[in-house]
């Protein structure tokens, strides 16, 4: 890349009134060219105006969610290199130029700040640990080991970011972002962050039970997407199991007496077979339409310079 990259450092916000004139003296005093754009998501305090006198470029995104805010800065945001980070201050912002040093020296396209608690209390009750199932299920699944995937600051080439659909509407969105890539195979790496407690007067947006479910429903659907052939094949070999168990009986039975009395039986096993037989076609049809799919997004990915 010839001269200095564009640095663009976006940061959602919602009701960060008390945090986010740190955290935009943080990002420009870590790095000082990158352009702070603070993305207020509908507050009711002065978030907005806080971030607007700190020195950042405010922005607003009425549908509510991160997921939303992040779909909307990475189509309006033009930059070489890409922040996000959280608008709450529990990031350490002077981080940052060691991330961004390891995207541009890789190169990479996608850093991943590993957080690293320095107050015992940093994480919320069961944060931690659903956060562990999550990445351990996404690694088995996805094949490419993940430390902290609900890490909510990261660090993004332009082509990563260009290539990316990002359809999640709210803190789902990290998955999203982890998946995407895993499946593109983009060159990344991990790189450890400090992590702190909220400051006071800052509340998490985060629900513990309500956000898990709606972060696991997303893994399942990205599974079926991502790997339609592994979860189409568990779905055919639940069936092709239930019809064994089904009809086994009524097989033993035959070879004992010659006679299908319980034909019932014999054509609900029958019939369950079928349905597996059914599941793995499909997982074999879109696989097919997957590798297709993936061609093209790695084609529009190739559009764009390596940072």
């Amino acid at each position: 890349m010839i001269g200095s990259p564009s640095i663009a450092a976006i940061v959602p916000c919602y009701n960060e009134a008390s945090a986010i004139a740190k955290v935009v003296a943080d990002l420009r005093a870590a790095v000082p060219s990158a352009v702070v754009y603070v993305y207020d998501n509908n507050s009711t305090d002065d978030t907005a105006r806080v971030a607007r006198e700190a020195g950042a470029v405010v922005r607003s995104e009425k549908a509510k969610g991160k997921g939303n805010v992040v779909r909307r800065a990475f189509a309006d945001v033009d930059a070489d290199i890409y922040v996000l980070v959280d608008g709450d201050d529990t990031y350490a912002v002077a981080d940052l130029p060691t991330m961004i040093d390891a995207l541009v020296s890789g190169p990479n396209d996608h850093v991943l700040g590993v957080r690293r608690q320095s107050t015992a209390t940093a994480y919320r009750p069961g944060h931690e640990l659903g956060n562990r199932g999550f990445n351990w299920l996404v690694s088995r699944v996805f094949g490419t080991r993940v430390s902290d995937m609900l890490s909510g600051y990261r660090v993004f080439s332009r082509r990563f970011v260009k290539s990316f659909p990002a359809l999640s509407r709210e803190f789902e969105i990290e998955t999203e972002l982890t998946v995407h890539a895993m499946s593109l195979r983009v060159p990344q790496v991990e790189v450890p962050v400090g992590f702190k407690d909220r400051p006071s007067g800052s509340e998490s947006k985060l629900r513990t039970y309500h956000d898990g479910f709606r972060i696991l429903a997303l893994i399942v659907a990205l599974i079926r997407h991502e790997r339609p052939f592994l979860f189409y094949g568990v779905i055919g070999l639940l069936f092709a199991v239930t019809g064994a168990l089904i009809g086994l009986p009524v097989v033993a039975e035959f070879f004992a007496t010659g006679m299908v009395p319980r034909f019932p039986t014999a054509i609900l096993a029958v019939g369950v077979v079928i349905l597996a037989f059914m599941a793995w076609m499909i997982g074999l049809i879109l696989d097919g339409v997957l590798k297709a799919r993936r061609e093209l997004s790695r084609l529009n990915y190739l559009t764009y310079a390596a940072t």
